[in-house]
C-alpha cells in the first residue's frame, strides 16, 4: 500500500474533470443553440418583411418611371403628324432635309428613333440614316396606324430578341393619308438603371409574355418558363446553397442559383405587370450581425469552461512539441514547391502574353493586306472616271462630266465604308444587318465593275427576277462579295477571244447568286478558300478576296461554294437564307 501511494505522488496529480464542470458546459451550450434558433427566426421574418416593403415601394417607383417614358413619348406622333414640313415633303416627294429634321426632334424629345413612312409604307426620312428606302409595309406599327387614325402603341420583336416600343400615328393632310411618323420609345436605359439597383426586375404584357428585363435571356419568355432556366450548380454551390437555406424564409424563386422573394405590381398600361427579384443576402446579413453578438456571448462564457478544461491540453502539448521538429522541416519542403510552382506559373505566363503578342501582329498583317485588296477597286474606278471626266471637260460637255465626279464621290464614300468594315475580317459576325434586296446589290455590283468591264470585250449576261429577292445582310459587304467573285470572272475571261460572265438571282427554298464564266476554271478547288492561296501573278492578287467573301457569307448565315464546269469555265454560288418578315433568321448548315 505505501509503494503504491509513492508511485501515485511522483507521478503527479491527476486531472479529474468533476461532473458538474461538464453540466455547466452543456447547459450552456444547449441555451445557445436554443438562443440562436429563436432569434434568427424571429429576426429573419421582420428583416424579411421589411426588405418586401421596400421593394414593392420600388416597384412603385419604376411603375412610375415607366408610366412617365411612355407618357412623354405618346404625343409626339401627333406633334409631328402635325408638322407642316413634314406634311410639305410627303405631298412634295421632297425629302432632302427630313432626315435632318427629325434628328433635331429627336435629341429634344430624347426618342429612342424617329422614322417617317409615306404611304406605300416605305422610310423616306429616319434618325437612323441605314433604315431610310427600306419598306415596313408589313410592320405592326405602319398597318395599326393606317387602321386607327389615331395614335397607337405596338411592341416588336427584333431579330435579335430585344423588344422595339413605338408610337405611329397617320400623317393626314386634307382628308388624305401621306405617310405615318413611328417614334420609339427608348425603355432600354430604365432597365439598366433597374439592373444597378435591384437584383432582377421584369415587364411583362397582357399575356404575361416578358418584354422588358434585366437579365436579357428572359426576353420572349413567360415567367415560369424564365424562372425554370436555371444554372445547374456544382456539388460544393449546392452544399453551400442547402445550408443557407435552413437559416431563411422559404424562397419565392432562384436567380442564377441565389434564393430571391419576389414582389409584384400591376402597370396602368395594357394589362402591363413589374415583377422584382430580390435577394436574401441583406437580410441575412442583418440577422448574422446580431446573431454574432450572441454566440460571441455565448462564445466567453464556453471559453471560460474550457480555459478550465485546458489543463489537460497542457500535458499533451508537451507531445504536441516533440512532433513540430517534423512538421517545420514538412512546412520548408513546402515552401520550396510553393516557391518552385509559383516560378513555373510566372513563365507560363510569360509565354501566354508572347503568344497573344503574336496573335495580334499576325491579324494586324491579315488585315492590312485585306485593306490593300478592297481598296484597288475603287481606286482604279476612280483612275477610270477621272480620265473620263478630263476628256469631256476638253470637249466642253461639263454636265457629264460632273456625273463622274459624283460616282468619284460615291466611291470616297465606299472607301470609307470599307475602311469601317475591316474588323468583320477578323473576327465572325457581330455585325448590323438589314433587309437587302439581292437585284439592287447585284446592279451596285455591276456598276462598280463598269469601268473595267469597258475596256475589255466581255459580254456579261445578267438574269434577274421581277420580283424582289429579300435577305438579312450588310448591302456594303454584299456588294463587296459580287465585285470580288466578278473581278475573278474578269480575270479568267482576260484571254479569251469570246469572254462572256453570267450573273444570276434566283429564288426558291433559299436565294442564290451565281457568278459563271467561260475561262479555264478553278485547278485546285480544295485550297480555293483558303486565305493568301491564289493562281494570280506577283502583284496582281493578295489570296484574301475568297477567303474574305466566305467569312462574310459565314456571318450572314449564308454559305460560298465553286465549282467548275463540264464544258469549261468557274460557277461560284452564293447561298443566304430568304428575309421573311417577322420571322428568326436562320443560317444554313455549313458543308
Amino acid at each position: 500500500m505505501e509503494d503504491s501511494a509513492e508511485r501515485r505522488r511522483r507521478r503527479g496529480p491527476r486531472l479529474v474533470n468533476p461532473w458538474w464542470l461538464r453540466a455547466i458546459i452543456g447547459l450552456i451550450f444547449l441555451a445557445a443553440l436554443g438562443t440562436i434558433w429563436t432569434t434568427n427566426a424571429w429576426l429573419t421574418d421582420r428583416f424579411s418583411e421589411n426588405t418586401r416593403v421596400r421593394s414593392e415601394l420600388r416597384l412603385a417607383l419604376y411603375s412610375g418611371n415607366l408610366m412617365s417614358e411612355l407618357q412623354r413619348n405618346s404625343v409626339v406622333p401627333l406633334l409631328l403628324a402635325r408638322d407642316p414640313a413634314l406634311i410639305g415633303a410627303l405631298n412634295g416627294n421632297d425629302f432632302s432635309t427630313t432626315s435632318a429634321r427629325l434628328m433635331a426632334a429627336q435629341k429634344e424629345i430624347g426618342a429612342a428613333s424617329i422614322r417617317l413612312l409615306d404611304a406605300s409604307g416605305r422610310v423616306v426620312g429616319a434618325t437612323d440614316r441605314y433604315q431610310i428606302g427600306t419598306n415596313s409595309v408589313a410592320a405592326p406599327q405602319y398597318v395599326e396606324a393606317l387602321r386607327s387614325r389615331d395614335t397607337v402603341f405596338t411592341v416588336s420583336e427584333l431579330a435579335s430578341g430585344v423588344h422595339e416600343f413605338a408610337y405611329s400615328r397617320a400623317v393626314v393632310s386634307e382628308g388624305r393619308t401621306l405617310g405615318v411618323i413611328v417614334v420609339g420609345a427608348d425603355l432600354t436605359r430604365l432597365e439598366r438603371s433597374w439592373s444597378g439597383i435591384s437584383d432582377a426586375v421584369a415587364v411583362t404584357d397582357s399575356e404575361g409574355v416578358i418584354i422588358l428585363s434585366t437579365e436579357p435571356r428572359w426576353r420572349g419568355l413567360t415567367m415560369p418558363e424564365a424562372l425554370a432556366v436555371r444554372d445547374a450548380p456544382s456539388a460544393i454551390r449546392r452544399a453551400f446553397q442547402v445550408t443557407a437555406d435552413w437559416t431563411s424564409s422559404p424562397a419565392d424563386a432562384y436567380v442564377q442559383g441565389r434564393a430571391v422573394m419576389q414582389s409584384e405590381a400591376r402597370v396602368p398600361f395594357r394589362g402591363w405587370r413589374m415583377i422584382s427579384f430580390t435577394a436574401y443576402s441583406s437580410v441575412r446579413e442583418r440577422v448574422n450581425a446580431i446573431l454574432a453578438l450572441q454566440i460571441m456571448g455565448f462564445a466567453i462564457l464556453l471559453a471560460g469552461a474550457f480555459w478550465v478544461l485546458s489543463r489537460r491540453a497542457r500535458i499533451q502539448s508537451q507531445a504536441y512539441m516533440r512532433e513540430s521538429a517534423d512538421l517545420r522541416a514538412l512546412n520548408a519542403r513546402l515552401t520550396r514547391e510553393i516557391a518552385e510552382r509559383e516560378r513555373v506559373q510566372k513563365e507560363l505566363r510569360v509565354a501566354e502574353q508572347t503568344m497573344q503578342q503574336s496573335s495580334k501582329l499576325a491579324a494586324l498583317g491579315e488585315m492590312s493586306a485585306g485593306v490593300s485588296h478592297e481598296l484597288n477597286q475603287p481606286l482604279a474606278a476612280m483612275k477610270t472616271y477621272l480620265a473620263g471626266a478630263r476628256l469631256l471637260l476638253q470637249r466642253g460637255r461639263p454636265e457629264e462630266a460632273l456625273s463622274s465626279f459624283q460616282r468619284i464621290d460615291d466611291l470616297i464614300d465606299r472607301m470609307g465604308a470599307i475602311t469601317r468594315q475591316l474588323k468583320s475580317y477578323a473576327r465572325k459576325g457581330g455585325e448590323a444587318v438589314e433587309p437587302v434586296d439581292l437585284r439592287a446589290a447585284v446592279s451596285s455590283a455591276l456598276t462598280m465593275m463598269e469601268p473595267q468591264l469597258r475596256t475589255r470585250p466581255i459580254r456579261v449576261v445578267r438574269q434577274v427576277p421581277r420580283e424582289r429577292v429579300m435577305v438579312m445582310a450588310d448591302r456594303i459587304r454584299l456588294e463587296q462579295v459580287l465585285i470580288n467573285l466578278l473581278r475573278n470572272a474578269v480575270d479568267a475571261v482576260k484571254d479569251r477571244r469570246e469572254g462572256t460572265i453570267e450573273i444570276s438571282v434566283e429564288a426558291g427554298a433559299h436565294a442564290y447568286v451565281s457568278v459563271r464564266d467561260n475561262g479555264p476554271g478553278v485547278s485546285d478547288l480544295e485550297k480555293l478558300f483558303e486565305p493568301f492561296w491564289t493562281t494570280k501573278k506577283p502583284g496582281e492578287g493578295t489570296g484574301l478576296g475568297l477567303a474574305i467573301s466566305s467569312t462574310i457569307m459565314a456571318d450572314f448565315g449564308g454559305r460560298l461554294t465553286a465549282h467548275n464546269e463540264t464544258t469549261g469555265g468557274a460557277v461560284f454560288r452564293v447561298e443566304l437564307p430568304l428575309h421573311v418578315p417577322g420571322q428568326p433568321r436562320q443560317a444554313l448548315a455549313a458543308e
